[in-house]
């Protein structure tokens, strides 16, 4: 639960320019530790002694599905995925509210970009996108027993951060399969915020958008840091919210920058409707 799924940050991107924020960085305040919460403590029995071992029996199985369906077709192995994104966030009390749908036009495929708060983004984002697409993730985790194995059966992008020849060279191998409304996702921030807030963003995605030529969807996750933050192994029930936003067309901002900046505007947007806001509430302003 606490793999990391990367823009990669050496492929892409130049040496002299590999993080690009617009606005200045913002001094980290200080958060409550995780185990202040007495939420967490009072489900931890739950989480050990059933989440736990539901999770480990869920990707051993659905990544030996995603394998064994994928050797007759890759979008029929890619929905195993889904059961277990699904699955994980049934046993650990979650929910997943999403908003924006409509952005999303039928058959279109998308270079998806979302902020980074927690493990639960990739579940929210897997289970509850509702849509096919590929991830860009590092090359170590094609070497993870069950998930790294459904994953590169599947057709996610691994990439090897410390060859940037090779990197580009699997992501040129992929720019086929993503046709036909197949999107790939990525994290810009190219990790998981340690408080929540958004950090720098790195060329990377951006650069992808242009070379494959799809529009950019900016997507805003709000609540997974508070589920499972970093620095913590132990979820406790909560909600995530998914907001898409309208779709930008890279080549309408020749500078790099701007694009950037306009992406990151959207995301912040739907960061600051969506945060604080109250769990016991079901609605949210277009949701699904």
């Amino acid at each position: 639960m606490t793999t990391d799924i990367e823009t990669p940050p050496d492929t892409v991107t130049s040496q002299e320019d590999r993080s690009a924020d617009p606005r200045p960085s913002r001094k980290k305040a200080r958060e409550p530790g995780a185990w202040s919460d007495p939420l967490r403590w009072l489900v931890l029995p739950w989480t050990v002694l059933v989440a736990f071992p539901v999770i480990l029996v869920s990707t051993a199985i659905c990544g030996t599905l995603a394998v064994t369906l994928s050797l007759i077709s890759q979008h029929l192995g890619f929905y195993s995925g889904v059961l277990w994104a699904r699955s994980l966030t049934l046993v650990t009390w979650v929910r997943v509210k999403v908003a924006g749908r409509e952005h999303l036009a039928p058959g279109q495929s998308y270079v998806i970009l979302s902020n980074h708060q927690g493990a639960y983004d990739i579940l929210a984002l897997y289970g509850f996108l509702g849509r096919e697409f590929r991830w860009v993730m590092k090359e170590e985790l094609r070497k993870v027993p069950f998930l790294g194995w459904g994953c590169a059966a599947i057709g996610h992008i691994f990439v090897d951060r410390r060859n940037s020849a090779r990197a580009i060279a699997s992501l040129e191998a992929a720019k086929q399969h993503l046709v036909g409304g197949v999107s790939v996702v990525l994290f810009p921030e190219g990790t998981r915020s340690d408080d929540g807030r958004l950090l720098p963003f790195k060329k990377g995605g951006f650069t992808i958008a242009r070379q494959i030529d799809l529009p950019i969807l900016p997507v805003s996750i709000t609540g997974s840091n508070g589920i499972l933050p970093k620095s913590c192994l132990f979820p406790r029930p909560g909600t995530v919210r998914v907001r898409f936003h309208p779709p930008i067309v890279p080549g309408d901002f020749p500078d790099t920058a701007e694009l950037i900046a306009r992406v990151r505007a959207e995301i912040e947007a739907g960061l600051a409707l969506d945060e604080g806001r109250d769990e016991s509430r079901d609605e949210i302003p277009n949701a699904t």
